[in-house]
């Protein structure tokens, strides 16, 4: 990320006492597994205390915004980060599940002001989701820390 005034966005802090809350569906969970343990890596990487670090997991990419939305009602956590893996298939069902999930991730981040970092892919075969679990769940952790640091100085 660049900002006129900064260059290049340094490596995030996660030191801070930051508390991430992780909602994992297990629908494909191969994948949603090797996210969340990216994403876990990518937290301690950033110095963000395992014990700071509330991790669940629910069914299905639907059912990731209601569990976010209990998580961001209790006001304990700085950031959250969805993580589930659609692939699509011969029916509109793809389409609903990501449409919706994402919509309900949103929502929830502006309800309660509280940054998500979505990592729910939406793929269209196994292999390009095998391609990006690891990256995208350790993108996940990153946005989760930077988010919250941001929104820590601006408030």
């Amino acid at each position: 990320m660049r900002d006129a005034n900064q260059g290049t966005m340094p490596t995030p802090d996660g030191s801070h006492k930051l508390r991430i809350g992780i909602v994992q569906a297990r629908f494909n969970e191969d994948i949603t597994e090797a996210l969340a343990d990216a994403c876990r890596d990518e937290l301690t990487a950033l110095g963000v205390p395992a014990n700071q670090v509330v991790h669940v997991q629910v069914p299905g990419a639907l059912e990731v915004p209601n569990a976010l939305q209990a998580l961001a009602a209790t006001g304990r956590f700085d950031a959250l980060v969805a993580l589930g893996c659609i692939i699509r298939g011969e029916t509109y069902h793809f389409e609903l599940v990501a449409n919706e999930s994402g919509a309900g991730v949103t929502r929830v981040a502006l309800d309660h002001r509280i940054p998500i970092a979505n990592a729910i892919l939406t793929t269209e075969n196994t292999e390009q989701a095998l391609a990006r679990q690891t990256d995208k769940g350790r993108d996940a952790a990153r946005v989760a820390v930077e988010m919250a640091l941001l929104l820590q100085s601006l408030a």
